[in-house]
């Protein structure tokens, strides 16, 4: 399987991300409507649309998170989710219309991927 720029992106940026979350602060509660199963939908470089073939990211009401096998802890911090595991480290802004953003900095310039929450209704899989 090869892995996509973007992907190799992300994961370089986490790393740097994990001294950011070391100094936020913890909140106590998950909101329910945060919780749910998000594919990425975009994903851009330097302004430019690439394909977007990164892992889904489940965010569970219980306060975990999993992506690309990865676990670990979320929290949410006003319109921020803070990915926490031994892994993985990161932040991403929640924007309107169920949209998780992670934004980062690599060599070609600012990379942001769009996650979108998929809703299940009467068995069928589509994004909200």
């Amino acid at each position: 399987m090869q892995v996509s720029r973007v992907q190799q992106s992300f994961a370089l940026m986490l790393p740097l991300l994990a001294c950011s979350l070391a100094m936020t602060g913890r909140a106590s509660a998950q909101p329910p409507d945060v919780a749910g199963q998000y594919e990425c939908v975009e994903a851009r470089v330097a302004g430019k649309p690439v394909a977007c073939k990164a892992a889904p990211l489940s965010l569970k009401s219980d306060g975990k998170f999993e992506l690309q096998g990865r676990q670990g802890e979320y929290l949410v911090t006003g319109s921020w989710v803070e990915l926490n595991g031994t892994m993985l480290k990161s932040r991403a802004k929640i924007e309107a219309g169920h949209k998780i953003v992670f934004r980062f900095y690599n060599r070609k310039g600012l990379c942001e991927m769009f996650y979108e929450r998929r809703v299940i209704e009467l068995g069928k899989t589509k994004l909200s």
